[in-house]
C-alpha cells in the first residue's frame, strides 16, 4: 500500500545586496511517499532455542513427551494412585511446557517478557516439586509391586525420567530466579 501526500508552501526569500533590498516570492512542493505493508507470516523466534532457558524447555518436553507415551502404551490395569499421579503429572508437564514452548517461539517478546515476571518462577517450582514427588512415588510403586511384570523396565525408565525432569525443573527453577531477579 502506497501513500502519497504532498504539501505546497509559500516561501519568501530576503536577500540584501548593498543597500538594496530584494523580495523574491516563490512556491516549494514537498512530496513525501509513505510505503507501508503487512504480512501475514509467521516468525519463528529460533534464537530462542539457542538459550539456556529455551534449551531446557525443549528437553522438558521432550522428556514429558517420552514418559506420557510410555506410561500411555504400556496401559495395564494397574490403576493405583501412584500411577495416576504421575500420569496426570506428567500430562500436565507436557501441556503446560508445549504451550509455554510455543509461545517463546511464535512471539519475539514473549521469552523475554515472560522471563522477567514471576510467574515462570512459580510455574517451575511448582512443576519441580509435583514432577519430584510423583515420580519417587511411582518408582517406589513399580519397584514393590510390579517387579515380575513385563512392563516393569518401562515403567521403571518412565519414573527414572520422571526424576530426570524433576532436575530439570529445579535447572530451569534457578535460571528463573535469576531472571526473575536481574541477575
Amino acid at each position: 500500500m502506497k501513500n502519497v501526500n504532498s504539501d505546497t508552501k509559500k516561501v519568501t526569500t530576503v536577500s540584501k545586496t548593498g543597500n538594496n533590498v530584494d523580495r523574491m516570492s516563490h512556491t516549494v512542493t514537498v512530496t513525501r511517499t509513505t510505503t507501508t505493508s503487512t504480512t501475514s507470516a509467521i516468525i519463528i523466534n529460533t534464537g530462542y532455542l539457542k538459550t539456556v532457558p529455551g534449551i531446557l524447555k525443549l528437553l522438558e518436553v521432550i522428556i514429558a513427551g517420552v514418559c506420557l507415551f510410555l506410561v500411555s502404551w504400556y496401559d495395564v490395569y494397574l490403576r493405583r494412585t501412584p500411577y495416576l499421579f504421575f500420569f496426570s503429572i506428567v500430562t500436565t508437564a507436557f501441556v503446560a511446557s508445549s504451550c509455554l514452548l510455543l509461545a517463546c517461539l511464535i512471539s519475539l517478546s514473549t521469552a523475554s517478557i515472560i522471563a522477567k515476571t514471576i510467574y515462570e518462577l512459580v510455574y517451575h517450582v511448582v512443576l519441580c516439586v509435583l514432577v519430584l514427588i510423583s515420580s519417587i512415588l511411582f518408582f517406589v510403586e513399580v519397584e514393590n509391586h510390579s517387579k515380575n511384570y513385563y512392563y516393569h523396565n518401562q515403567y521403571m525408565t518412565c519414573a527414572i525420567l520422571g526424576l530426570i525432569l524433576g532436575v530439570l525443573y529445579l535447572v530451569s527453577t534457578v535460571f528463573a530466579y535469576r531472571n526473575y531477579r536481574g541477575l
